[in-house]
């Protein structure tokens, strides 16, 4: 039923603007899963700016099963010559917000970047490409959650709206954790932790070596990814997540669309599964992804019975020596929430990230109602936020 409400939505509001113009609607939004696996694969390697979420076989695995979030569309922008040279996953504002207005929303990865992905040598006339688009399909504006404010996408969507008279408006934004890879990662710990704190997760790991020899693992061929997925899944499904109901492994859909994006991108080497054992015992496991020159924490699962010795601090100072060791690698996006408890104080460097409104016409006084909307819902819901956050810190610290 959501989707038959999202489809006449946009429709209608798509028959309307055909209506005052004198000319037939176009449908342009086609179901993502649709789009070329192969355009998108060239895409990626010109991308303008890494997200390893907008990776394909991410992505298409995440619209094929994941909870909440498969048959998104796509606005695509494509060149002759070039082939593809943008791509936006999409749903209707209703389906993100439950808000019946004519506008589009970056559909939700299973992580927390949507930075559209644009061919770097044609930026900004895939962004023109896309934003026509988006007006065809009926759409009043897009709103880009979870993107990146300083890098080469924003930069053009920015030059094209000013094009066109209009601007970007940043709805909510922050800074979150990323690790500056180019550095001596012992010397980079030292600044961030100082030498007590590092003192102390010493002595942590010592005594977790009383349980057996520790040792860090970072799987990366696709039989070695095969075995570390389980062994993470069944972590991460061990804690508090698996409690409430939102680890990977508590659902099939969730599970199906992880298993089959990890081993997918293993063969092109765009994934990684770091484990830390204690003697054969796993108590903490990592999944990053890789793009470009910049790597991203998607997720972490700890063995809580081993809590006391910080297994997932341990992990991830491993995780900062095997990044700064690595010359492919220049950042590593946290991808945490703004102020984690964890990662904040260990990577000192970071990203700005923010919702982003992107207004299709000039003085639209639809764009203005689906702004005040959007942040009267905002509004509302800022309190329960800061309750789910007091109760995340506690279950994290």
């Amino acid at each position: 039923m959501t989707d038959i409400a999202e489809t006449s939505m946009l429709r209608r509001a798509a028959g309307a603007e055909a209506e005052a113009r004198g000319s037939p609607a176009l449908d342009a939004l086609k179901p993502l899963a649709h789009v070329s696996a192969a355009a998108w694969r060239a895409l990626s390697e010109r991308a303008a700016e890494p997200n390893g979420y907008h990776l394909p076989d991410w992505q298409l695995a995440v619209n094929a099963s994941a909870r909440g979030r498969t048959g998104a569309s796509a606005l695509g922008a494509w060149d002759d010559a070039a082939g593809l040279i943008g791509l936006l996953p999409v749903i209707s504002l209703w389906r993100a917000y439950r808000i019946p207005l004519p506008a589009l929303v970056n559909a939700d990865p299973y992580g927390t970047l949507g930075t559209p992905m644009l061919d770097r040598d044609r930026a900004e006339d895939a962004v023109a490409d896309l934003l026509q688009q988006a007006r065809r399909a009926g759409a009043h504006a897009l709103i880009l959650r979870a993107t990146a404010l300083d890098g080469a996408a924003m930069a053009a969507f920015t030059t094209v709206l000013r094009d066109g008279g209009m601007a970007p408006v940043v709805l909510h934004s922050y800074l979150r954790a990323c690790l500056e890879a180019s550095g001596d990662a012992d010397e980079l710990l030292r600044e961030a932790l100082g030498a007590k704190k590092l003192k102390e997760l010493r002595r942590q790991r010592n005594r977790l070596a009383e349980s057996g020899a520790v040792r860090f693992e970072m799987a990366r061929a696709p039989a070695d990814i095969a075995a570390a997925i389980e062994t993470f899944l069944a972590l991460e499904a061990s804690g508090w997540k698996g409690q409430r109901g939102t680890a990977l492994g508590s659902h099939e859909g969730d599970a199906t669309f992880v298993r089959r994006a990890v081993m997918a991108l293993a063969e092109t080497g765009q994934c990684e599964i770091a484990t830390l054992r204690a003697g054969e015992t796993p108590v903490a496991a990592a999944l990053v992804l890789r793009h470009q020159d910049r790597a991203f924490y998607f997720k972490l699962g700890v063995d809580e019975r081993f809590a006391k010795f910080s297994p997932g601090v341990q992990l991830t100072l491993e995780l900062t020596r095997h990044f700064c060791a690595d010359p492919a690698i220049a950042t590593v996006d946290s991808t945490a929430k703004p102020g984690h408890p964890m990662v904040n104080p260990i990577w000192r460097g970071r990203l700005a990230i923010g919702d982003v409104l992107i207004p299709l016409r000039r003085r639209d006084p639809v764009v203005a109602m689906i702004r005040a909307t959007l942040a009267l819902r905002s509004a509302i819901r800022a309190p329960a936020r800061r309750l789910v956050h007091l109760i995340n810190r506690g279950q994290s610290s």
